[in-house]
């Protein structure tokens, strides 16, 4: 937890001016728990990170997909806080993949991913050139569709959801062209389709029985990233609202008295992760700011997530308690066994995503005294 007896509204950094007194805490918010402040801290620390995470297997090389989300994040709320000094410096730190060469195979969704950060930066600062490069990775997922009409990257996982609609649905964002929110509507009930079970949640895999928390956690958010920008006339609107609130309704269920949730979600001897918290928090605050879900019963929920989870942040800006990458298994010891690092990407990224939301406008982040938790 942030150390708010020397820290009450923590400094600020070099990123947003050092300042040699401490600031007053967030009026809205308890010492320490400013999404503000608490944001500020999570950006710096990536962009004092001086090299790139990067995703190697035998067939993809590309800069980790959980950096990419971190910095896709940063992104988002430097443009909402109007912050351009720190687009500037992610626009330089980015800008370098491209004039380094580094690679991108872009035949995998998890390297493709990569395109929802140039477009996010192309959509705050209007530089063509991350534009290019995202709109590249975006058209290049549906090259070679599969005779259904989906990319074949298709794979059927479960954080497919994320890795393929927000990228689709960020080339909408970036272009108004409806083909790409056709596409991520497609893939999207397509999955829900195939993969969500009858409690609303999703098994790890076919032959991994068991709700792993993050792995939920990108279908949440990728739900609701695709739901946010459908309009309600969409052929697949009623299909995704249904499955989307559904997964909701059991995440509400399954959330801990203190707002966190668990490695396996519906197991509660599960030790409480960090990720998959930030995850369902922002699910579940894009649906209430939307209009889908319930101010009632959920606004409460994604505020207590914050709240808990802010008391895993490190003075340095980093998150504790985030499970490390995961593979499928048949052996729910294997997920309960899993180490729990600090500062890893999958847990920072959804930090400034809830951040996000919390901020977008006053009445989402307000924490009144008089307010039932």
């Amino acid at each position: 937890m942030i150390n708010t007896r020397i820290l009450p509204g923590i400094l600020f950094t070099a990123a947003f001016g050092i300042i040699a007194t401490a600031q007053p805490a967030d009026k809205f918010w308890p010492p320490g728990k400013s999404p503000k402040i608490v944001s500020r801290l999570v950006i710096e620390d990536l962009l004092s990170r001086p090299g790139y995470m990067m995703y190697h297997t035998e067939h993809v090389t590309a800069v980790h997909y959980a950096e990419v989300c971190t910095a896709f994040g940063a992104a988002r709320l430097a443009g909402l806080l109007h912050d351009t000094s720190t687009i500037e410096r992610l626009s330089e730190r980015y800008r370098k993949v491209i004039g380094d060469s580094i690679e991108n195979t872009s035949n995998h969704v998890d390297a493709n991913v990569y395109g929802i950060l140039p477009l996010e930066i192309y959509l705050q600062n209007r530089d063509r050139v991350f534009f290019e490069q995202g709109i590249e990775l975006a058209n290049r997922q549906w090259q070679d569709p599969l005779p259904n009409g989906l990319t074949n990257q298709a794979r059927f996982w479960i954080d497919d959801v994320w890795m393929i609609g927000s990228l689709q649905i960020q080339a909408y964002r970036a272009t108004g062209n409806k083909i790409y929110l056709s596409r991520a509507a497609d893939v999207t009930v397509a999955y829900l389709d195939r993969l969500q079970r009858p409690n609303g949640l999703f098994f790890h895999g076919e032959k991994a029985p068991f709700f792993w928390g993050r792995g939920n956690g990108w279908v949440a958010a990728g739900l609701a990233e695709v739901i946010s920008e459908l309009p309600q006339d969409h052929p697949h609107y009623t299909a995704i609202a249904a499955g989307y609130k559904k997964m909701m309704d059991a995440l509400l269920k399954y959330q801990a008295e203190d707002g966190m949730w668990r490695q396996l979600v519906d197991v509660d001897s599960a030790w409480k992760e960090t990720s998959c918290t930030g995850m369902f928090g922002y699910a579940i605050a894009v649906g209430v700011k939307r209009g889908i879900l319930p101010e009632a019963g959920f606004r409460p929920a994604y505020r207590k997530a914050w709240l808990a989870l802010t008391d895993y942040i490190t003075e340095e800006g980093k998150i504790s308690n985030v499970c490390v990458g995961t593979g499928q298994s048949k052996e729910m010891e294997y997920y309960l066994n899993r180490p729990a690092v600090t500062g890893d990407f999958h847990g920072q990224a959804p930090i400034l995503w809830l951040a996000y939301c919390l901020l977008e406008d006053q009445t989402s982040y307000t924490l009144r005294i008089d307010d039932k938790q």
